[in-house]
């Protein structure tokens, strides 16, 4: 009998984290078909992916093509790349909903996103503000598994310069070796754990839709 293989959607393939995921989704006889929704090319060429190019603001046109059994979603902006305010939710916010809604039109079971620490939209600050809002809209859609990583700094190496946040990475290498116990989510994570931990929960029947940052470092670790 032939095994059943999965289909993956992913949604920033062509970022940092979302780069990685799809390497360790290319890597895993559980997947047979990986589809990418981006504005470009990720420049890799497999027979288990498919590419569907266009403008994700629009990712409603792209409904007949979005099926199949988990989404990984991992777009996402800073306000030194995007400092106009509406464009950023527009990414942010919009995006990752329009996927969400996707997912329950087309009736797919898993879906997994990438918030941030902090999120909360009753907060003062504009950034935290939209990932919460995102988050209780993804979780208004009722999908069956529904999961939120809510990571801290993200490390790693990025294609774009930015100087204020390499500087705050190495100071971060720095404050990680005393922020223990309960302060230990908000020590910087690398994007290959995030990856990593989004591919366990897909796979391991996890009921928790939030997911803080020490806690996706300990299900990345934790399967080692």
């Amino acid at each position: 009998m032939e095994k059943q293989t999965k289909t993956a959607i992913i949604l920033g393939s062509t970022g940092l984290t979302g780069g990685i995921l799809l390497q360790l989704l290319l890597e895993d006889d559980r997947y047979g078909k990986i589809k990418l929704f981006s504005r470009s090319s990720v420049g890799v060429s497999h027979a288990k992916i498919e590419e569907y190019l266009g403008d994700l603001m629009q990712l409603e046109k792209f409904e007949t093509n979005f099926t199949g059994d988990e989404v990984f979603c991992c777009i996402g902006t800073t306000k030194s790349k995007t400092p106009n305010k509406k464009v950023y939710k527009d990414i942010d916010y919009g995006i990752p909903v329009t996927a969400a809604k996707l997912c329950h039109t087309n009736g797919i079971p898993t879906f997994l996103v990438v918030s941030a620490m902090g999120a909360n939209a009753k907060s003062s600050v504009f950034y935290n503000r939209v990932k919460g809002e995102m988050e209780g809209a993804v979780l208004n859609e009722k999908i069956k598994n529904t999961h939120i990583f809510r990571p801290s700094l993200i490390g790693g190496k990025r294609e774009e310069k930015r100087i204020g946040e390499l500087l705050f990475k190495q100071l971060m290498k720095v404050v990680n070796l005393v922020l223990a116990g309960p302060l230990e989510k908000y020590r910087s994570i690398k994007p290959e754990t995030i990856a990593k931990a989004m591919v366990i929960v897909a796979n391991s029947g996890y009921e928790t839709n939030r997911i803080e940052s020490d806690k996706i470092k300990k299900i990345a670790t934790e399967s080692d």
